[in-house]
C-alpha cells in the first residue's frame, strides 16, 4: 500500500526509502513510496538546503524547481532521476549513482561529483561550473550545451559522449578520456588536457585555442575547422598532417615535428591606438 506525505511547513519530515528524515526549511515536499514490487515514485520540490541524504535510495525521483544547495548525497542512488530547474550548488554527489539521469536547466556550480556514475546521463542547458568531477564516469552521456567552465575533470570518462556546443573552457582535464566522443563546436579554450585521450573523437569546429595538450592522444581524431590558435600540441601523440591540415592556427600554435596548420580565415583584426587619429584636412574651397 502506498504511503503519501505532503507538507508546506517550514520544518517537515521527509520520507525517503521508507525512512523519515528531519529536513529543515522544506517549502513543499510530495513523496509517494509504494510496496517493493510496485512502481516507486518520489517527487521533491521546495527547499531542502544542507539536507543529509547520503546513501538514500532516490532512484526515479523527480526534482522540479527544488533547492538542494549544499546538500549531502554521498553514495546516494539517483538512477533515472529527473532534475528540472533545480539548484544543487555546492552539494556533494561523490560516489553517487546518477546513471540515466535527465537534467534540464539545473545548477551544479561548485558541486562534488568525485567518482560519481553518470553513464547515459542527458543534460541540457545546465551548469557544472567549477564542479569537481574527478574520476566521474559520463560514458555515453548527452551533454549538449552544458557549461563545464573551470571544472576539474581529472581522469573523467567521456567515452562515446555527446558534447556538442559544450563549454570546457579553463578546465583541468588531465587524463580525461574523450575516446569516440562527439566534441563538435565545443569550447575547450585555455584548458589543461595533458595525457587526455581523444582517440577517434570528433572535434569538428571545436575551439582548442590556448589549450595545453601535452602527451594527449589524437589518434584517428577528426579536427575539421578546429581552432588551434595558441594551442600547445607540441607533445601531442597521434597527430598527422592530414588532421592539422583541416584545422586552423597561427604563429603561436605549437605542433609536433614538421606539422603545419593553415591560417584561420575570417578573423577581424582590431587596431587600437592610445590617441585618436588626426582628422583629415578639409578640402580647399575653389577659387571664384
Amino acid at each position: 500500500m502506498a504511503r503519501h506525505l505532503r507538507t508546506g511547513s517550514a520544518f517537515a519530515l521527509l520520507a525517503i526509502g521508507g525512512v523519515l528524515l528531519a529536513s529543515p526549511a522544506v517549502a513543499e515536499v510530495s513523496v509517494t513510496i509504494q510496496d517493493r514490487d510496485v512502481a516507486r515514485s518520489v517527487s521533491l520540490g521546495g527547499s531542502c538546503n544542507r539536507c543529509e541524504l547520503s546513501g538514500r535510495n532516490l532512484s526515479g525521483a523527480a526534482f522540479t524547481g527544488a533547492s538542494f544547495m549544499n546538500a549531502t548525497l554521498v553514495g546516494a542512488n539517483l538512477r533515472g532521476a529527473e532534475m528540472v530547474g533545480s539548484n544543487f550548488t555546492g552539494s556533494d554527489f561523490s560516489r553517487a549513482n546518477l546513471s540515466g539521469v535527465q537534467i534540464v536547466g539545473a545548477n551544479f556550480t561548485s558541486t562534488n561529483f568525485t567518482r560519481a556514475v553518470l553513464t547515459g546521463a542527458e543534460a541540457q542547458g545546465s551548469s557544472f561550473v567549477r564542479a569537481n568531477m574527478t574520476q566521474a564516469d559520463l560514458t555515453g552521456g548527452e551533454m549538449h550545451g552544458v557549461n563545464f567552465s573551470n571544472a576539474t575533470l581529472m581522469n573523467t570518462k567521456f567515452v562515446g559522449a555527446e558534447l556538442f556546443g559544450a563549454t570546457l573552457a579553463n578546465v583541468t582535464a588531465t587524463g580525461a578520456d574523450f575516446s569516440g566522443a562527439e566534441v563538435n563546436a565545443a569550447n575547450l579554450r585555455g584548458g589543461d588536457f595533458s595525457n587526455a585521450r581523444f582517440v577517434s573523437a570528433t572535434l569538428d569546429g571545436a575551439r582548442l585555442s590556448d589549450g595545453r595538450f601535452a602527451r594527449a592522444d589524437f589518434t584517428d581524431a577528426s579536427m575539421r575547422r578546429a581552432d588551434i590558435r595558441g594551442a600547445d600540441l607540441s607533445e601531442a601523440r597521434g597527430l598527422t598532417q592530414d588532421q592539422v591540415g583541416e584545422a586552423c592556427g597561427d604563429e603561436t600554435t605549437r605542433l609536433p615535428g614538421r606539422l603545419t596548420a593553415m591560417a584561420c580565415r575570417g578573423s577581424v583584426r582590431v587596431i587600437r591606438s592610445s590617441t585618436p587619429p588626426t582628422p583629415p584636412t578639409p578640402p580647399t574651397p575653389p577659387r571664384r
